[in-house]
């Protein structure tokens, strides 16, 4: 079989020729996951290319646009994800796994929502970039770090190693990449995997 689709030459996924069980976004520019690595490898390759799959969902909105909401009454949107992903990523590599004192991001006592229900000034582009730096640090963290370092979150009774923070991670932008999908659709009709 050959792992070229043969209508557009784009290499299948799936592996099978002629897949078309999902249409795939035009300018899919993600980094690719290796079907052949080791465990931090492979753990890396499936967290970035979900941080991939944000970036590219939010790539050419108007600040309008990231804000629309999916329906009522979910206050969600593409700028209320993205400010919600960089909040993920301090809390859990920052603020739990090396216990760094820094603030948190877009949450105040009265109003723990402040993520996913925007203030009026909140920016899209500052908090995309606030979010790719968030990223950044992280990718930081996991690289200073064996997977079997472990540490203690600050809400939880027992320890976590950097493996399960990770597969953690990984499974919150799944579900959030999810999310994405449907958000986009709604503001432009645009879909694709």
């Amino acid at each position: 079989m050959s792992d070229r689709s043969a209508n557009d030459g784009v290499g299948s996924e799936s592996g099978l020729a002629q897949d078309a069980f999902a249409p795939r976004w035009a300018e899919d520019d993600r980094p690719r996951i290796p079907r052949v690595a080791g465990e931090r490898e492979a753990l890396a390759a499936y967290l970035d290319h979900y941080r991939a799959t944000v970036e590219m969902k939010c790539r050419g909105l108007s600040p309008e646009q990231a804000r629309a909401r999916s329906m009522p009454p979910s206050t969600m949107s593409l700028h209320g994800l993205v400010r919600h992903l960089a909040g993920c990523e301090r809390w859990w590599f920052q603020q739990n796994f090396e216990r760094r004192d820094v603030p948190f991001l877009f949450f105040t006592d009265d109003n723990p929502d402040l993520d996913f229900d925007l203030s009026a000034d909140a920016d899209f582009d500052a908090d995309l970039e606030t979010w790719r730096e968030e990223c950044a640090v992280s990718r930081e963290i996991v690289a200073a770090h064996d997977l079997d370092d472990t540490a203690r979150p600050l809400d939880w009774y027992e320890d976590v190693d950097l493996r399960w923070l990770v597969l953690r991670m990984i499974t919150e932008y799944a579900q959030h990449c999810g999310h994405a999908d449907l958000l986009r659709e709604g503001v432009d009709g645009r879909t694709g995997a």
